[in-house]
């Protein structure tokens, strides 16, 4: 009931205030303007391209946009995060405010903080859009910030992540639940633990998961990392990971360059453990071949970090319209089933269950999440992601300390 007196109040409160901006479409005829001026438009989706199924889905999304408004959806797939920011931020440099390259972004964390802070976000629109209004509960704090930062209006979320750990029951039937044990484990197993390349997203991930266990208040993460506190907060994490690393799989000297990598290393039996993002990953991983029916996955005691994942439109968009339709598309209940789905995407809805009929209602409950995947109960409360400001420090520090 308060979820629902919440949702009514937004409702209110965006009409009315009108239009807001051209782009707050809050009731159904300024949402119809959108739409008919979205037809014909071309959207240039930069997203990362990591995993098939992802692709696989976003190519279903676009398909579908183009039969249902003819949008053309391009998926401009990209390996490094940080093509996210550059791109665009050089354009707004050389004075292309207009015609931009991209249209929209999935987008998060230090990335969302870099666009903010060099007003390379086009917004704020998330308020008006349909699906947000009907099935989003943005009352929600994962939804209204993102890495500590406030949204404000200027991303949506799309869906739902946290890191689990994957082990195979068979091989490790009681896999270490906390970074002390970890420690140990790798003491009694050498060289058969590691982590992906401090650079990459699941690596410096590690890092923050293992700083969480590490400090004494762990709000002190929340707040900007400076000159003043970084060398103090992370003291106990660089003392344990110097008597980790000798124990670390190529003796840490060398490191697997993604999650992915990880993973093929344990289906080679190379290491024992492995991590991921995605909760389902392991199950799919299973569906595939590439994982033993065995593989399961857990949670660290304390828990482990988890956030949202965005969608963002540029500043400089010329399909700023078509680019909203997308995002509304893909937070409707069918797609976001979809995406949910392990066979299919394999991500955790954003849409407030509540809120949906009860035909949906029953398809999200219903809904096989497979073997290795564990429920929401299981997960517990994320850990929330650290301010922006710790990662860069955290991935430097590092290599400060220990690349060659």
């Amino acid at each position: 009931m308060i979820k629902m007196i919440l949702r009514l109040c937004l409702m209110v409160c965006v009409l009315l205030s009108g239009f807001g901006s051209a782009w707050g479409a809050a009731v159904d005829s300024s949402w119809q303007d959108i739409v008919d001026k979205a037809r014909g438009q071309e959207v240039y989706f930069k997203a990362w391209a990591g995993q098939e199924a992802t692709n696989s889905y976003i190519q279903w999304a676009a398909d579908e946009v183009k039969k249902r408004f003819d949008i053309d959806l391009h998926h401009v797939k990209i390996t490094n995060p940080s093509e996210l920011v550059s791109g665009t931020l050089a354009e707004k440099t050389a004075g292309k405010h207009t015609d931009g390259a991209t249209d929209l972004l999935w987008i998060n964390g230090e990335n969302f903080l870099a666009m903010k802070k060099n007003g390379l976000l086009f917004g704020p629109f998330v308020s008006g859009l349909p699906n947000v209004q009907q099935y989003v509960d943005m009352t929600n704090p994962a939804f209204t910030h993102d890495f500590t930062v406030p949204v404000d209006g200027y991303e949506a979320p799309w869906g739902l992540s946290q890191v689990v750990f994957i082990y195979d029951t068979a091989v490790t039937p009681n896999p270490p639940k906390n970074m002390q044990e970890l420690l140990a484990y790798a003491k009694a197993h050498p060289g058969r633990v590691t982590h992906p390349q401090v650079r990459y997203f699941m690596g410096y991930t590690f890092l923050k998961q293992a700083l969480y266990e590490m400090v004494e208040d762990r709000s002190v993460l929340l707040g900007p990392a400076t000159d003043e506190n970084f060398d103090r907060v992370t003291a106990p994490l660089w003392a344990w990971y110097d008597e980790l690393r000798p124990y670390l799989w190529s003796k840490g000297t060398r490191f697997p360059e993604s999650g992915q990598i990880q993973n093929q290393l344990m289906a080679d039996g190379e290491v024992d453990l492995s991590l991921s993002f995605w909760p389902f990953e392991a199950s799919q991983m299973i569906k595939s071949g590439m994982f033993p029916k065995t593989v399961r996955t857990y949670v660290m005691d304390i828990g482990t970090i988890g956030n949202a994942n965005f969608l963002a439109i540029p500043y400089n968009s010329s399909s700023k319209e078509a680019a909203m339709v997308v995002v509304d598309f893909l937070l409707s209940p069918e797609a976001q089933l979809l995406s949910q789905d392990p066979a299919v995407r394999g991500t955790f809805s954003v849409l407030d269950m509540e809120s949906l009929s009860e035909e949906y209602r029953t398809k999200f409950a219903g809904m096989d999440l497979g073997p290795a995947t564990l429920s929401a109960k299981e997960m517990g409360t994320p850990l929330a992601e650290p301010h922006p400001s710790w990662l860069n420090r955290l991935v430097d520090g590092w290599h400060a300390r220990y690349a060659d």
